[in-house]
């Protein structure tokens, strides 16, 4: 649990950036708790974790109602969600993700969950979701994707891939490969 919220912290380091290797002493991890209301309901969350798979009843549940009611967010304690997720602005943004990977910055106002029926998506490494965006039902995101600000996905995006619109169309497609080279779909 400390692990992943530790991840968490360091991309509060230098906001949006990908930090994994700063150094991160308890000074500073106060300071970041102090200043920033997403970490704090990160630390709620991860704590929430930690108590649902260790199987230690009432506070799972009430970690979830907490993140809730002081920071607006909607996010299942217990998901399957990596290190270093940065949320620019909790305040009405809902999480409920299948799988989410490291290092996925969500922005605001962001829907993850389920569409028609009981799925919801599996998101990747190194995602970035943006200002009002709906990710909904059973599929794939793929690693270093982004999705547009108030884009609807309801179809699976590749990796390196950038979707917008409703529903959201694939723009282009970075080669991960060569990122300075970029080709257009």
């Amino acid at each position: 649990m400390f692990e992943l919220f530790k991840q968490d912290a360091r991309r509060w380091i230098e906001p949006g950036q990908i930090n994994a290797q700063a150094p991160l002493p308890i000074l500073t991890i106060l300071k970041l708790l102090y200043n920033c209301m997403s970490l704090r309901a990160m630390a709620w969350f991860r704590f929430g974790s930690w108590c649902k798979q260790n199987h230690i009843p009432f506070f799972s549940g009430f970690s979830q109602r907490w993140i809730y009611q002081h920071y607006g967010l909607e996010i299942v304690v217990g998901a399957d969600i990596g290190g270093g997720l940065y949320i620019a602005h909790p305040i009405g943004t809902v999480i409920a993700p299948k799988r989410m990977g490291r290092n996925c910055s969500v922005i605001a106002a962001v829907t993850i969950g389920m569409r028609n029926k009981w799925a919801f998506p599996v998101i990747g490494d190194e995602v970035f979701i943006g200002a009002g965006a709906r990710v909904l039902g059973e599929i794939c995101i793929g690693d270093k994707a982004v999705i547009g600000a108030n884009a609807v996905v309801i179809n699976d995006i590749p990796a390196g891939a950038t979707a917008v619109g409703i529903p959201a169309r694939i723009t282009r497609i970075k080669d991960l490969h060569h990122p300075i080279k970029a080709s257009t779909a």
